[in-house]
């Protein structure tokens, strides 16, 4: 029987822990961080509770993933006396519930005083945390849950490996947080442990950020594909050779925690799941408390959606829901899901059986690469990074262009979902945005499925990928600062009395019913520019987000006026049916071409995806060879 520290009881000093402090303890009094000594003090008498996102265990998981026995909570207090009360939730718990007799008092002591207390699990317990009730000022430090484990421990090497473009403040924030409380701590990870930077845009300073376990590697700009492919490479070559690679995005923030609690997991898995993707939560950088996705999957319309709801995570009862949760199989098809590679831990072995990713530069790399897996998904409460929202941050380029051309090259290459109809989302695509007067983002979703049928020399071809999303940028509809509409808008005599400042959020996301004939209507001209054609009268407000249809309040207007308010720009939109036939006799003219085609294009992609995902190609496409990989290595000892 062996024993392992696997997670700290977890505090911390961020934006994050400061707005949502519950994601750690509640309290009916502060936990307040003393600078001066670096203790942790809960700052009163009061009831502190532990049972929290961070600081509740797993037990139900841990028990069906690894070979764990018993818990151990070990704790470290010193101040007024206090008592210790266990809490857990059982799958329909909304507040921690308290295990009888498990009380133990604590005396007051000035000097720091360890305690050990077996934690009591029983099958009905899905989370287990725990409750401290004080008399004054007590603090905490250097606590944590121990595990008993039955089974040896599985060595593990772990390769934190990012991919980065100028985005300097959140990889170099992340750099520190990563070598002051991983590389430089006493813990076992720090001797099992690197991390790459993939610095696509040459940006970073390599002799300032360079240091023992951490290595900058200046690159081309190759996209998160060929970014993160670098470090699998990497991964696979050091020595001693890497076990698993945890892919994290750069525009990120982490707690080196959840990173520490990865390791530990890894180290304790039984055989079965050895080869099982972690697939680490996307939490809501601008809304701290809520989990975006953790799993996502493509439905039945090739639509890329998270397996879970959205949970918010000071929630007791969104914290058992998250490790009870069981997607339907009549809902949700186990072969079409897949990990986003905001934080993603990737074992070796699935990487050595199935190959290396595809060259797409970006978007679908991880979709795809998750679906051609196959592997078990294991989620845990704490695993995770904050992300920008998607909704936040819309780029047509990658909406409109990436994500139509590389689906149907993943669908074509590699097998991925051959039962989803993916043309369908390009016409879909298409003729959404020209209901919307949007005729450049329709154009880019068309940009992106002739770039697919030029087949797989295209995509093989160093640099092109990056190119055609410069071009994709270039392309893409413009917006104005919200100072710039209003001018366009005051110089334009269809928008008489536009005020920009009168505009709410609620007029520019609302939108009304239609009738079935209106529906009917709609469908048969596209917002009449086609069959029975209409100038249009006025103008209306919509959301500038591509993914939205407010068919109610667009139908019958010449002019759209579509604002991003989160991003604080816009534009403005003039009904052109001219342009619209042209754009139509173009989608028409592409579907030809593909039908004809079909069976040749996806015969060419089938027959080039074992090499454009062998370690051959990746070597030629990143410019590198086995002597400039040796010497990145070689400064790794």
């Amino acid at each position: 029987m062996s024993s392992l520290r696997f997670a700290n009881i977890l505090l911390e000093t961020n934006p994050r822990s400061v707005c949502y402090p519950s994601m750690y303890c509640k309290s009916d009094t502060p936990v307040l961080y003393d600078k001066g000594t670096g203790e942790w003090v809960m700052y009163g008498g009061g009831v502190y509770d532990y049972s929290t996102y961070f600081n509740s265990l797993s037990v139900m998981k841990l028990q069906r993933y690894t070979s764990m026995t018993s818990v151990t909570l070990h704790l470290e207090l010193k101040g007024a006396p206090c008592v210790y009360q266990q809490t857990y939730g059982d799958a329909f718990a909304h507040v921690p519930l308290r295990v009888e007799d498990s009380e133990v008092s604590i005396p007051g002591s000035d000097d720091w005083q360890t305690i050990e207390i077996p934690i009591r699990i029983s099958g009905v317990m899905v989370i287990v945390g725990f409750m401290l009730t004080t008399e004054g000022n007590v603090s905490i430090r250097n606590s944590y849950y121990e595990l008993d484990v039955e089974d040896d421990f599985n060595d593990v090497e772990l390769v934190l490996a990012t991919t980065t473009f100028k985005k300097e403040k959140f990889i170099e924030h992340n750099i520190s947080l990563v070598k002051h409380e991983i590389v430089e701590s006493d813990e076992e990870i720090s001797d099992h442990f690197h991390m790459y930077v993939i610095d696509n845009g040459k940006t970073l300073d390599k002799q300032k950020l360079d240091s023992n376990r951490i290595t900058i590697v200046p690159n081309d700009n190759v996209g998160g594909a060929g970014g993160f492919t670098y470090g699998m490479i990497l991964a696979m070559n050091q020595r001693p050779k890497a076990t698993n690679i945890l892919l994290m995005d750069d525009d990120v923030a982490v707690s080196p925690e959840s990173i520490k609690r990865t390791y530990n997991l890894l180290r304790i898995l039984k055989s079965e799941y050895r080869t099982a993707i972690i697939a680490g939560a996307m939490l809501n950088y601008e809304v701290g408390e809520d989990q975006s996705e953790d799993v996502g999957f493509m439905n039945e319309i090739a639509d890329c959606v998270p397996v879970k709801p959205p949970l918010r995570l000071t929630q007791y009862d969104a914290l058992v829901y998250n490790e009870t949760f069981e997607p339907r199989k009549k809902i949700v098809n186990k072969d079409n899901e897949y990990a986003g590679w905001w934080y993603c831990c990737i074992p070796i072995p699935v990487i050595e059986k199935i190959g290396l990713p595809l060259p797409v530069f970006v978007r679908y790399d991880d979709i795809e690469y998750g679906i051609r897996a196959k592997s078990e998904y294991i989620t845990m409460n704490s695993l995770c990074v904050w992300h920008q929202h998607f909704a936040s941050r819309y780029n047509a380029a990658v909406e409109r262009y990436q994500t139509k051309r590389n689906a149907l090259i993943a669908q074509a290459a590699m097998g991925m979902t051959p039962d989803l109809d993916l043309v369908w989302q390009v016409k879909n695509s298409v003729r959404l945005e020209l209901k919307k007067f949007c005729y450049d983002n329709a154009e880019l979703a068309l940009d992106g499925f002739e770039d697919f049928m030029k087949g797989p020399r295209f995509i093989a071809k160093r640099g092109q990928t990056r190119d055609s999303f410069i071009a994709a940028n270039k392309n893409k509809e413009k917006t104005l600062s919200l100072e710039e509409l209003q001018k366009a808008a005051d110089a334009d005599p269809d928008l008489i009395g536009f005020d920009i400042h009168e505009i709410s959020r609620d007029r520019i996301d609302t939108d009304v019913p239609r009738t079935l004939p209106e529906r009917i209507r709609d469908f048969m001209t596209d917002n009449g520019q086609r069959m029975f054609k209409t100038e249009g009268k006025g103008y209306v407000v919509i959301p500038l987000n591509g993914w939205v249809y407010p068919a109610g309040v667009i139908r019958g207007k010449r002019k759209i006026v579509a604002i991003d308010w989160y991003n604080r720009c816009g534009v403005i939109r003039t009904k052109d049916t001219e342009r619209y036939h042209r754009i139509r006799k173009r989608l028409d003219r592409d579907l030809l071409y593909f039908k004809a085609n079909k069976d040749r294009l996806y015969k060419e992609y089938a027959e080039a995806a074992p090499e454009l995902t062998s370690l051959g190609f990746w070597k030629r496409y990143l410019g590198i060879d086995d002597d400039s990989i040796d010497a990145i290595l070689k400064n790794n000892d």
